[in-house]
């Protein structure tokens, strides 16, 4: 889905979700009122389409040219057992009218799809907000498996709520009899009428979704129609109902963006564009070597579709023979990836230090889950840091990129692989399960825009031995990255020794001499230390006399929004703050300890227990305080705001 975007000026946050800026009357004589910004989610069992429905929201509401962010949050279970709290599924969507950077901390209507769907969720709403309940659902056994001893629609408990009782199944089951199917059949498109609603309350458009469904059940067109006559059904019964009286206009943010082609995009769908991208500006094939893991998988499945860009997948039997299918692409001149999460990394570790050893180009993507072990498949955590920097047996040094954004994966995967392929030294690509998941508007970039990652194979000779003999060195270095020569298995002349056993300065013969290994570690940990990356950019305003904040908050990863929407709101509230995010975590940008130095306090909000902070600390000698979560959800911007405040005046 793409639209055209054609303003470029950059709004900050309304100080006030859903803040009504106009009202009127629409059509059929119900009033219209216009938001800058709503929170919905959806929530149900997880096999009420509550991510289906979420998406298509999604979808219409990028074609519509809102801003938007997604969070979706789902059990880990195949299928968790039905109308119980843990097998609760639910997708929250924050859209507006100008600029904004996380999904929403509070949702300002929830739809809740059984008893175990608003019991979950309730406590994240605020007084005030619309509830929308299929009363279908609240009868005895549904309410006893989550522990309501009275109905909440009838006990007082939800009087501080705008509560609309909806019985969406018996309304989806009437809107289908035409279709002759069956109760269970028909009780299956009760999330697609809970969406032609939602549709109507905020004026999304309906065409792309009907086109979607038909396309979706192209084999069973029955089911198709079904689903598009439910999902108008919805749609005309918010247009008829006494019970919505009101519904909700927010405009495209004109002003979000600058000029170009947009689209909605996921973070695993952004990295896995980058590393096509990747692949065709470095002018090579690109090898994906992987094993299925969550929250990761999603980068298997959408790169197996592009063989005409010169894309190979393959799904190996575990994590070792993904790694090791991947490092044998390399060393025959593909760009070579593998993708994981935290558990495969644990499993890739020898691998990977056998790819620093033979100084290949590799690009290894973690999809961070929560831990330890398999942990929380679908939550996400930052707790594989110093996994990735330290993570493997003896000198083993790996630079390492981490996106932002969902839409940042993409130039991240640019950015590993043009480091991989310039310096010849597996990557790591640090994301996690909520970029992963999570979607916002991409621009859709011009070719012209994209970095040029060609790199010369080794042709012949590279070195004269005292005799005059021509002869190649596989490990005789580039003077100013430090790189060895690549060189493709069969050329002739150019056969050299490969393997994890130490190997001599420049011939790559074994070495066990002590001083040689000495050299050969120092010389790797040096190119990566010379790795050419960016400074880091501080946004400091500055007051009247031109003095800086005396507060920093410095992020990486996914932090970047939830931190950046809570500094807009301390500045908002007459605070001075500074802020700054990290992509490159090895190396560090050369000006980072200058840029530490000078601020009294250092903030950094990781979701895990401290571990860029630890690295901070061990580097620099600053006093940097962590603030850190590990619920497999990402932070709160009004969380962060609180922190940010008492910090400063601390």
């Amino acid at each position: 889905m793409t639209s055209q975007v054609s303003s470029t000026a950059e709004q900050t946050d309304a100080a006030l979700v859903g803040e009504e800026r106009a009202s009127g009357n629409g059509g059929e004589g119900k009033e219209v009122r216009r938001l800058d910004r709503v929170i919905i989610r959806f929530a149900g069992d997880s096999g009420d389409g509550m991510q289906l429905t979420g998406d298509r929201f999604t979808s219409e509401t990028a074609s519509f040219g809102n801003d938007l962010s997604t969070l979706p949050n789902f059990p880990a279970e195949i299928r968790a057992p039905a109308g119980t709290l843990p097998g609760v599924s639910s997708f929250q969507l924050h859209f507006a009218d100008h600029d904004i950077l996380t999904p929403g901390d509070a949702p300002n209507v929830l739809v809740a799809m059984n008893p175990a769907a608003l019991k979950a969720n309730l406590a994240d709403v605020p007084r005030g907000a619309d509830i929308i309940v299929n009363t279908d659902e609240f009868t005895k056994r549904p309410m006893a498996k989550v522990g309501y001893a009275t109905s909440p629609l009838e006990d007082g408990s939800l009087e501080a709520y705008n509560v609309h009782p909806v019985p969406l199944t018996t309304l989806t089951i009437e809107a289908l009899k035409e279709f002759g199917l069956s109760r269970k059949e028909a009780e299956r498109s009760k999330n697609m009428f809970a969406l032609g609603l939602l549709s109507w309350m905020y004026h999304r458009p309906t065409e792309s979704t009907e086109k979607f469904l038909r396309a979706k059940f192209a084999k069973k067109p029955e089911i198709a129609e079904a689903n598009v006559a439910a999902f108008r059904a919805g749609w005309n019964f918010g247009e008829t109902t006494e019970d919505f009286a009101v519904s909700y206009e927010v405009a495209p943010a004109t002003t979000a963006f600058p000029p170009g082609t947009y689209r909605n995009i996921s973070g695993n769908l952004a990295l896995s564009y980058g590393l096509i991208a990747a692949g065709r500006q470095a002018d090579l094939p690109l090898y994906l070597g992987s094993y299925p893991i969550t929250p990761a998988s999603d980068i298997l499945h959408e790169l197996s579709k592009h063989k005409n860009f010169g894309v190979r997948t393959f799904q190996a039997e575990d994590e070792i023979a993904g790694i090791g299918a991947a490092l044998g692409a390399a060393f025959g001149g593909a760009l070579a990836v593998t993708t994981t999460s935290g558990p495969g990394v644990a499993l890739k570790s020898e691998t990977i230090g056998l790819a620093v050893s033979l100084e290949l180009p590799l690009l290894i993507v973690d999809i961070q889950r929560g831990g330890p072990s398999t942990g929380l498949p679908t939550k996400t955590e930052q707790a594989d840091l110093l996994q990735a920097m330290y993570g493997r047996n003896g000198e083993a040094p790996v630079p390492i990129v981490a996106p932002k954004t969902p839409a940042d994966c993409f130039d991240a995967a640019l950015e590993a692989a043009r480091i991989a392929l310039a310096y010849r030294t597996p990557v790591f690509l640090l994301s996690d399960g909520y970029l992963a998941n999570g979607s916002e508007p991409w621009r859709i970039p011009d070719v012209d825009e994209l970095p040029d990652l060609r790199v010369q194979f080794a042709s012949g000779p590279n070195h004269q031995q005292a005799d005059g003999t021509e002869v190649f060195w596989p490990y005789k270095r580039d003077e100013q990255t430090l790189a060895r020569p690549w060189a493709v298995p069969g050329t002739p002349g150019l056969e050299h020794r490969i393997g994890g056993i130490e190997k001599q300065d420049g011939t790559g013969n074994i070495s066990y001499d002590p001083a040689n290994h000495d050299f050969m570690v120092r010389t790797r940990q040096a190119k990566v230390d010379g790795v050419d990356v960016p400074d880091i950019e501080v946004d400091d305003p500055a007051d009247d006399s031109g003095r800086g904040a005396g507060t920093l908050v410095l992020g990486w990863g996914s932090t970047y929004g939830p931190i950046t929407a809570a500094v807009r709101r301390v500045r908002r509230a007459g605070e001075r703050i500074a802020q700054a995010h990290l992509r490159h975590l090895n190396p560090f940008p050369g000006n980072l300890g200058e840029v530490l130095a000078r601020y009294d306090k250092v903030i950094v909000p990781e979701m895990n227990l401290g571990q860029l902070a630890t690295l901070l600390r061990a580097k620099y000698l600053v006093d940097a305080r962590s603030h850190t979560q590990v619920s497999g959800m990402p932070f709160k911007a009004e969380q962060l705001a609180e922190v940010f405040k008492e910090a400063i005046n601390d």
